[in-house]
Order: structure tokens, then sequence, then C-alpha cells
């Protein structure tokens, strides 16, 4: 049997047994469920209830027509449904005072949902990118995926929060479109070569372009071998290049050649540095964005992660496509915008946390004085209850 299946009948069974458990459910919306039957089904039932259905003022039994009519209205917006189906829904739900936990095992259920569909989307919307050589679509797709994260978190009652994960999602490196991969390596030579035989031209790039930028692992180390000239104030051309390439054990590990350097060097042309900056700096983003989606993909589908560790780390994954872009943003001449200020202080949590936390909590009952230990003329603070915070 599936949980989630079991978990969304159950909520939904509650709810038509005890039309009250909508009062302790407003924090769950129709979309956190799977099936659309059951998106359906919930709909019609707090519409009931904002409409003041009379089933709500009636004591036990509830009467029939609470279940007849959420079936009708429901109807209304998917096929398929019979009041046959709602009775086995109310079959299915072990207890109704339960709702509130069923609710969250749906809302675990969404969480994860929600984060792969946006994973996904994010890692088709860079590899699209990374095919036309444009980076737009890539930071619109990052960016919705960062902004569900938070409403997320808000919805689950945790702080969203950058946390790495204790054992990090094993994903390959990936590999660019073989359309794109040849021009991009042919931009990256040539931009080595205008470096090399024009070392001024470094000072156009070596703010924002950083060795991991280059698709090949064996240009960004080259290009850190001209860095490190460049910082010492060395002079740099072929042979001194390939005195730190030699340096730095590049040679002897096979990491580089110096037939490949010799090449790098003799390719020379006009060219601008920056403009071929640039254009490694899009690719440099989309293979960012493609590996955080992946990574982020990978996480949400580990069913045992709790959605607070799964939104916290989804964050973290983000880390270094936000890096990048801030980098692009320099490139392009676009400062990275300033973080927004704090939010002022408030008396108390949002009422939607302390509703998610509660869903995920039983209060303690207060122990009489004559039960605590210690002296009754000690005066102890109440416990407060206690949480577990995914």
């Amino acid at each position: 049997m599936n949980p989630l299946l079991s978990a969304e009948q159950a909520v939904l069974g509650s709810v038509l047994l005890d039309p009250g458990q909508l009062a302790h459910l407003d924090w769950l919306a129709p979309d956190h469920f799977y099936r659309p039957v059951h998106q359906a089904l919930f709909a019609a039932l707090r519409k009931l209830r904002t409409d003041g259905h009379p089933a709500l003022a009636a004591k036990e039994p509830v009467p029939l027509s609470w279940v007849t009519d959420a079936v009708d209205e429901a109807s209304h917006h998917v096929r398929g449904l019979t009041v046959v189906y709602a009775h086995i829904l109310i079959s299915a739900c072990p207890r109704p005072k339960h709702a509130p936990v069923y609710g969250r095992m749906v809302l675990e259920g969404a969480i994860h949902r929600s984060v792969t569909e946006h994973a996904i989307r994010l890692h088709q919307a860079a590899r699209a990118d990374a095919l036309q050589g444009q980076v737009e679509g890539t930071l619109h797709h990052a960016d919705v995926l960062a902004g569900v994260l938070g409403d997320l978190a808000r919805r689950w009652g945790s702080e969203p929060s950058p946390v790495t994960p204790a054992t990090p999602p094993s994903t390959a490196p990936v590999a660019l479109p073989p359309v794109r991969a040849d021009q991009v390596a042919e931009d990256e030579r040539f931009l080595l070569a205008v470096l090399v035989e024009r070392p001024k031209a470094m000072d156009e790039v070596v703010n924002w372009l950083r060795p991991g930028d280059f698709a090949d692992p064996a240009h960004g180390q080259l290009y850190r071998c001209l860095g490190a000239l460049h910082h010492r104030g060395e002079p740099i051309d072929r042979i001194t290049v390939l005195w730190e390439a030699q340096r730095r054990g590049l040679l002897a590990d096979g990491t580089l050649t110096a037939e490949q350097l010799t090449a790098i060097c003799d390719g020379v042309g006009p060219g601008s540095a920056e403009w071929l900056g640039e254009q490694i700096m899009r690719s440099s983003v989309t293979r960012t964005a493609a590996t955080s989606a992946r990574a982020i993909r990978a996480l949400a589908e580990n069913e045992t992660l709790a959605p607070g560790r799964l939104i916290n780390h989804a964050l973290h994954a983000l880390g270094p496509l936000d890096e990048v872009r801030a980098r692009w943003q320099t490139a392009n001449g676009h400062p990275a915008p300033a973080p927004p200020p704090p939010a002022p202080p408030t008396e108390g949590p949002p009422t939607t946390r302390v509703h998610a936390a509660l869903a995920r909590s039983t209060p303690r009952p207060a122990a009489r004085p004559s039960e605590r230990p210690g002296p009754a003329s000690t005066p102890s603070a109440a416990r407060p209850p206690s949480r577990t915070h995914g």
C-alpha cells in the first residue's frame, strides 16, 4: 500500500466523518494532494465550510448531505467521483481526530514532489539555454525554485536556511551538449591565447572569471597559471606560462602537455578578452545550474529526508549557482542586488508556522505540583511543548 495515498484518503475521510477537523487543516491546500480527485474533493469540502454548510453546526451524527454535497461540488471539477468512493475514504480513516497528522503526511509528500518538479524544470531550462548560449531562462527558473523553497519552508513552519548535507548527493558531472561543446572549447582556447599574447587583457576578466568556469579542466588550470603570474606581477608569455605549469605539477600529472600549451599560444588572433570571458561565463552559469538541479532532485527523491532538511539542503545546493550568477552580473556591469533588509521583529511566530508546528507535535501536559521532583516550595518554569522539526 502506498503510504502517501493512504494519508490522502485518511485526511479526506476524517473531514467527511468530522467536518470540524477542517479548522485544524487551514495550512493544507488542495494542490498538496497528489490525486486530482482528492484535490477536487478537499477544495469542495473547504468551499462547503466557507458557505456555512448546515453540517458544521449539526451534532453527531453528521448528516448525509455533508458527503453528498461535497461529492456534487467536486464533480464539477473532476470526473469519476461517486458517493461510493467517498464512503471508501471514510472507511480508510482510522481516527478522525488524527486529521492534522494525516495532513502533515500529505504536506510532506507535496514538499518532496514540488521540489522535484521545480528541480526538473531548472535542469531543462539550463540544458535549453546551454544549446542557445543564453542564461535568462536558467536564472528565471532558479529564482522560481528559490521562491518555492522559501514558501514551502514557511508552510512547514521552519526558517529557510542553507545547510550542508552530511552526505552530499552523488551526481555525475554535467557534460555540455555535443553541439555546444566544440564551440565552448574553442572560446576557451581563444581566450587563453589572447591572454598570453596580450597580458594586460587579464585586467578585463580577472575580477570575475575563475578557473572553475572553464568547461575543460586543463583550460581552467592554465588560466590559473596566468592568474598567478598576473597576481605576482611577473611577465606573461609562452615560456613563463610553461614554467608555471611545470612548477604546479601540471605537466607531470598529465593535466597539460607542452604541445597543448604551444598549440594554444600559436592560435592567437584578434579578439576581445572581455567578450570571450562572457561567453565562458554563460556556459558556466548553465552548467552550474544543471549540477545544482540534479543535486536537488536527488535530495527530493530521498523519501527518508525530512522536509525541513530537504528544503535547507536544497538551498545549500543553489549556493554555487548564486556565486556564479553574482560574477556573471559583475561581468555584465550589473552588480548583484543588495540583500533585502531583515524583517522587523514580531510579537510571535506567523500563524501559519504555529499551525504547522502544532500539526507535527503534541503538547505535553503540565505536571502537577505534587508530581514534580524536588521540594514543593521551589517553583519551576513550565516546560514548553516539545516539537519535532524536520
